[in-house]
């Protein structure tokens, strides 16, 4: 682990490296990588750490936070990496960036090196072979979406060749 950024406006980011690296979810050192790794996912709060940081907030006298996604970028933001630490943050990988050479040939393959690398990904990622499945994966993970520990804006859908993501853009 080398350096940890927000997507800032999509060009220029905000230098998060001290807070994200006392995020237990990311590993510190990946053992087989390539040379140039750029792992992009998610910091969440879940449920319980909301509810004791707004705990938290109601002792000291301050205001409650009102969602636990802008709870977590917060947290990222903070000058103080303990008060970040502090705060329970998970992460969830799902992407890269920059790359010097690829050892996947899929999104699923890149998802399963994942996990080896030991990052953590979201526990619903499935693969799916057909529109059917994928509509029963949309109802399955609409049913559960309420009693999820953390929140989600909805499902991402990934085509799983790469060389129909290169050239759908």
């Amino acid at each position: 682990f080398s350096q940890g950024l927000t997507r800032g406006d999509g060009t220029t980011g905000e230098d998060i490296t001290s807070n994200i690296a006392t995020l237990s979810d990311l590993p510190k050192i990946i053992k087989g990588a390539p040379e140039v790794l750029e792992i992009r996912g998610e910091v969440y709060m879940d449920r319980q750490a909301f509810d004791a940081l707004n705990a938290a907030q109601e002792v000291a006298g301050k205001p409650a936070y009102m969602n636990r996604r802008n709870a977590a970028a917060g947290s990222l933001r903070q000058i103080d990496a303990s008060i970040t630490s502090g705060r329970n943050l998970g992460f969830f990988a799902y992407a890269w960036g920059e790359v010097s050479t690829p050892t996947w040939e899929s999104q699923w393959g890149f998802l399963q090196q994942l996990k080896q690398w030991q990052f953590s990904t979201n526990p619903l990622i499935k693969r799916c072979e057909s529109l059917d499945q994928v509509l029963k994966y949309f109802a399955d993970v609409g049913a559960k979406r309420g009693d999820l520990n953390y929140d989600i804006d909805g499902i991402v859908y990934k085509v799983d060749r790469l060389s129909w993501q290169e050239r759908l853009g």
